[in-house]
């Protein structure tokens, strides 16, 4: 098989894995309201926390890194070049954003992204992951965390692992884009800060 039809191949599996939406299965399978059509109508991890809890937000969360995680990483055992690793990662996020399963609607794709660059090295994970934990607890904004550790992303992998920077620019680029309309909320102050479900009080 030849490279070129290895990468499109690879394009493909990486696109039908990122349309399986976590956050929709992970709410019918518990019980909770479809993502979708709550909250901010956002099928990831974050609105999941909003409507279910912390342990169903986890789940999605795992899960849409996986969905990144795996194409990625087998597309590297199979010797693929860095730049159609970039595109097999960014396919793997298009169909977490359009999901060919569920008409198309999904999510930012942040998780998805992240989970994708996870396997070019345990540092390089642990570095987005911390960011991204220390930025949101300080600000209080999922959505700035995930801009501002895109922004940071190359960055990291120019230091650990310059091999893999120009793909984690093209996911981080794609997530900056997905951002766009939670930029301008931020700039004019409208963007909502995360709230985790409260549990109703026993009487």
């Amino acid at each position: 098989m030849s490279p070129l039809t290895q990468t499109l191949l690879m394009i493909l599996a990486a696109y039908l894995a990122g349309s399986i939406s976590s956050a929709v299965l992970v709410c019918r399978m518990r019980g909770l309201p479809d993502p979708r059509l709550q909250g901010s109508g956002n099928p990831g991890a974050t609105n999941v926390l909003r409507i279910g809890g912390a342990s169903s937000a986890a789940m999605v969360l795992f899960f849409d890194m996986l969905k990144g995680a795996v194409p990625s990483y087998l597309a590297y055992l199979m010797g693929i070049d860095a730049v159609s690793l970039g595109l097999i990662a960014i396919a793997a996020c298009l169909g977490h954003i359009y999901p060919v399963f569920f008409g198309f609607k999904g999510g930012k794709g942040v998780a998805t992204a992240f989970g994708a660059m996870a396997p070019i090295g345990d540092d390089l994970a642990i570095c987005l992951m911390t960011s991204w934990v220390v930025l949101l607890l300080i600000s209080r904004y999922s959505s700035l965390a995930a801009i501002l550790t895109a922004l940071l992303a190359p960055l990291y992998t120019w230091w650990l692992d310059d091999r893999f920077t120009i793909p984690v620019a093209m996911l981080s680029t794609l997530i900056i884009i997905r951002h766009k309309d939670n930029i301008q909320r931020l700039l004019k102050g409208e963007e909502s800060k995360v709230s985790r479900k409260k549990r109703p009080k026993k009487s």
